[in-house]
């Protein structure tokens, strides 16, 4: 396989530059004649061997220790509402957490760009980790959903590095095989978190649900620092100006406000106000004007934008944000909701729980890594989407049938439906961003799906915890000698002991028929993800980009106002790396 950095080393003056993420500048004759015998078709894939190896495991280890977090937090949940009688919280301990992530998601894209790979990566780290220790020795509450949220903006730089990781180390007709291996490794964390959450839950505390963190973080902080000690581009310093010039910080002051005041609206909205109080009201309106602002933003510094138009353009593109925004809305309320079903309406233990839920975790793995492989041997991932998508939504849909007395044949083929789906599907649309994107523009993507992503996980499980806490106050009203504010200010996990032998039966079919109501959501969520899916294109990873694919450097330069030097991510580039000069680059443009 060639090496770029050699023939860059070797370019003539005249070449034609091309930036990239890695700042590689490869002369175009150069890249023509050695594209039959290249492995990396788009640019990509430029490691092999040992520092390959070595890479994928720093990855997989930063991807195994967010996922973990996920699930054994999930398990915890029940418990932590009794400790701090704040059942009205649940749902903030996954948004607090899904909204600091999504909201610094698509900046990290740009940061990675322009700031060393390895600093920034050891940071996220170590934020995610600080986060933790914050969730662990939480006195309240609310310095619980604190931490979570630190967690989160730690969370969302390193799926960035993670994902970012592999588009450059890996060619794309062998990228389906290793983001199988991505959501592989998150169904390995996924079953383990329920198992250890619940083990601490009911024999230690569920505060070691976030102290594990902490010694998983220590490993994968030091595996980092070796692999990457030597990164693939090896940045100088530039002018802050130029490096904060390319984080829109302009648009992402309107986007954070913006979906913050959305997401209170839907988390307030119903439970502690009325939908038309005026607080609510001016939440949303807001949050919409905020939001549009921001778009308004990124169509007037196409530049600096944190998303380009003609990338949103494109039509798998837009197709996949939509794919994966209730992909990831769906999959976090049942995550975060059926755990409530097995302790508040089975009365199982968390460890139980944890156990009883492992069957989604295991058929997401199963099917990840099937269908990665089946992706990579037939060249497209479209059908995959389709198929998972109508999955997920039979699954969604016998979700809502379950009862008190369901059987356990029942609920474990439920799960094992819904998780096969959630496989098939969940890997297409950041593989869509790889196919059809050029090479410059795919960091960008992939965090756009990532963003997606995280975004309607962050907003509907707020809008499940609405609608699973409506339903609840109004059906346990219903019921004669209830005390509602009894039930309303204990755990999930209290109501055996908190309920009268007589209004048992009756609470707990009111609690069941509430958390019907939640997947219910998660029903319509599932279905509408059929959408995007038929709406993607039939790109095949084996099929090699055009050569003349635009690379859009204009969108990755900034100019320096005192030289009027052009800036590119190839400027960053160590010495020892890169001997193209200003001049050359000037030429070359």
């Amino acid at each position: 396989m060639a090496n770029p950095i050699d023939d860059q080393r070797s370019a003539s003056s005249n070449a034609v530059v091309r930036s990239s993420v890695e700042g590689h500048h490869e002369p175009t004759s150069r890249a023509k004649a050695a594209e039959p015998a290249a492995e990396n078709d788009d640019g990509g894939g430029q490691l092999s061997g040992l520092r390959l190896v070595f890479l994928l495991v720093a990855i997989y280890a930063s991807v195994f220790l967010i996922a973990l977090d996920q699930l054994i937090v999930s398990t915890a949940i029940p418990q932590i509402t009794d400790e701090f009688h704040s059942l009205q919280d649940i749902g903030w301990y996954g948004s607090a957490y899904l909204l600091s992530s999504c909201s610094f998601q698509l900046m990290f894209g740009k940061i990675y760009t322009f700031f060393s790979i390895r600093l920034v990566f050891l940071a996220t780290i170590f934020l995610f980790e600080a986060g933790s220790a914050i969730c662990g020795a939480a006195p309240s509450s609310t310095v619980l959903i604190v931490g979570r949220s630190i967690q989160g903006v730690g969370a969302s730089g390193i799926y960035s590095g993670a994902v970012v990781g592999i588009v450059y180390s890996v060619p794309l007709r062998q990228r389906p095989f290793f983001m199988g291996l991505f959501g592989a490794v998150s169904g390995v964390a996924s079953i383990l978190g329920p198992l250890v959450g619940g083990a601490f839950t009911s024999h230690v505390s569920w505060r070691w649900c976030f102290y594990i963190n902490l010694p998983f973080g220590g490993i994968a902080l030091l595996i980092i620092a070796i692999v990457l000690h030597h990164p693939l581009r090896n940045t100088k310093k530039l002018p802050i100006k130029a490096k904060l010039a390319q984080l829109d910080i302009i648009g992402t002051t309107f986007l954070i406000p913006g979906v913050v005041s959305i997401l209170l609206a839907l988390q307030w909205g119903g439970s502690t106000y009325a939908w038309n109080d005026r607080r609510i009201i001016a939440l949303l309106t807001l949050g919409i004007a905020l939001l549009i602002t921001f778009i308004v933003v990124q169509i007037l510094t196409p530049q600096t934008a944190t998303v380009p138009g003609r990338i949103f353009k494109q039509r798998s593109i837009y197709s996949g944000f939509w794919a994966i925004f209730f992909i990831g809305a769906q999959m976090n309320l049942f995550l975060y909701f059926i755990p409530i079903w097995f302790q508040a309406v089975k009365g199982v233990s968390a460890v139980e729980s944890g156990i009883r839920l492992l069957p989604f975790p295991l058929a997401t793995i199963i099917a990840s890594i099937l269908v990665g492989i089946a992706a990579t041997i037939i060249g497209y991932y479209t059908p995959f989407l389709v198929s998972g998508s109508i999955f997920m939504s039979v699954g969604a849909g016998v979700f809502t049938t379950l009862q008190v007395d369901t059987g356990m044949p029942k609920w474990v083929g439920y799960q094992v439906l819904y998780g096969l789906g959630l496989g098939m599907g969940i890997q297409a649309p950041n593989l869509a961003a790889q196919t059809v994107l050029p090479l410059d523009d795919v960091a960008t993507g992939t965090s756009l799906m990532l963003f997606s992503q995280l975004l309607g996980g962050a907003i509907f499980v707020s809008v499940g915890q609405s609608v699973f806490n409506n339903g609840l106050v109004t059906r346990l009203s219903r019921i004669d000698g209830l005390d509602v504010s009894m039930i309303e200010g204990n755990g999930a996990t209290s109501l055996n002991d908190n309920i009268p032998p007589e209004l048992k039966s009756s609470v707990l079919l009111a609690y069941n028929e509430a958390l019907r109501d939640a997947f219910r959501a998660g029903l319509i969520l599932a279905s509408l993800t059929i959408i995007g899916a038929l709406g993607m294109e039939w790109r095949s990873v084996k099929t090699p980009k055009s050569a003349n694919q635009p690379q859009h450097v204009e969108a990755q330069a900034t100019v320096d106002d005192t030289t009027q030097k052009v800036v590119t991510p190839t400027d960053a580039l160590g010495e020892g790396e890169c001997k193209t000069s200003a001049e050359e680059t000037a030429k070359a443009r």
